[in-house]
């Protein structure tokens, strides 16, 4: 067993956590999730993918836990315990010298979110730690010239958050994160199937309507599936029919604050940059922008060309790897790195 840990690079999400090694690639895919004893929160039970087989079937002893909110840290022990747990699943503990850790982070975090993400890190086996803007590194994986005097716009639409930023020499020109992504998507289905159908359904049944049946633009033919949950009336399985006109109006308001992020930034974009945007359009990163018409329904609202990636759930771990093996690249002072011991 070598003495010397290999660097990693790690996409910190609301809803999965990647990580990939250098020289081996990606080796840890799992959910960002903890269950933990209600009365002692340090006696884990289970992390990553067997948390989440648990989900939903746990007693009231158990609680599931997420440590991740809005792509920062929520729950700061319970997260570095997830965290340690990756960091040993990926490379093992049997090594005399720490690795260093490249992390991605949404855009605009504070000082305080920064120096507890990095501590956590230090704590779940890290030496150095750099933080890496997310759209930042997903416009790396998705391709893009940011190294280059062109502008790059990026929309990173994940499961907690949505991250916009316009990217030209390295660095982020403008760049907004705002709370809205995936989960607000299925927050909002439940919440409208509770008030419209009196039936109460679960997160990942939610998702799942989010997948098959959700629109950012209304269909010409409107779609219905049958929903199973359990009913507001009389507290008893039940199954309503659900239609793809419901699942729209569900969703409008998620994806219109998404396209007023984008608005924002396009307002403040330098005038010698808008015309990149304008001849080579905005990219769609991220595991949320998978929604069925979201790139048809930004580039009617915008009049601009908008372009979905090539594995767009993959993107910001691809950038984060490029620059794990190009770690000489980082420098102190590009995406307001931190390089702590």
């Amino acid at each position: 067993m070598p003495i010397i840990a290999p660097d990693l690079g790690i996409d910190l999400g609301t809803s999965y956590t990647s990580i990939y090694v250098r020289g081996r690639g990606i080796v840890v895919n799992e959910p960002s999730l903890v269950v933990l004893n209600a009365a002692d929160r340090q006696h884990v039970l289970a992390v990553g993918d067997e948390a989440r087989f648990l989900m939903g079937r746990t007693p009231e002893t158990l609680v599931p836990v997420f440590p991740i909110r809005a792509g920062t840290l929520s729950d700061f022990d319970t997260a570095e315990i997830m965290l340690r747990y990756f960091v040993r699943k990926a490379i093992g503990v049997s090594r005399l010298i720490k690795p260093r850790i490249i992390v991605s982070t949404p855009c605009n975090i504070t000082d305080v979110q920064r120096k507890a993400l990095t501590e956590a890190l230090i704590r779940a086996g890290g030496k150095h730690v750099i933080l890496v803007e997310k759209p930042f590194a997903a416009a790396l994986g998705c391709g893009l010239p940011v190294y280059d005097p062109v502008g790059s716009m990026v929309a990173d639409i994940g499961a907690g958050t949505t991250d916009v930023a316009l990217i030209s020499l390295g660095g982020t020109v403008v760049g907004q994160s705002i709370p809205v992504g995936g989960d607000r998507m299925d927050e909002a289905i439940m919440n409208y199937i509770r008030q419209e159908c009196s039936l109460m359904i679960g997160r990942q049944t939610a998702e799942s309507i989010k997948k098959d049946l959700a629109s950012a633009m209304p269909l010409e033919q409107s779609r219905v599936i049958p929903v199973r949950g359990v009913s507001r009336l009389n507290t008893s399985a039940d199954i309503v029919d659900f239609s793809s006109t419901q699942a729209y109006e569900a969703i409008r308001e998620a994806c219109s604050a998404i396209l007023n992020s984008l608005k924002w930034v396009l307002e403040r974009t330098p005038p010698e940059l808008a015309a990149d945007i304008m001849r080579n359009g905005v990219h769609l990163t991220g595991a949320g922008s998978c929604l069925f018409a979201l790139d048809n329904y930004f580039s009617s609202a915008l009049g601009i060309p908008v372009i979905l990636a090539q594995n767009p759930a993959d993107c910001t771990i691809t950038g984060i790897g490029y620059l794990t093996e190009n770690i000489q690249t980082l420098m102190p002072q590009d995406q307001k790195a931190i390089y702590t011991d």
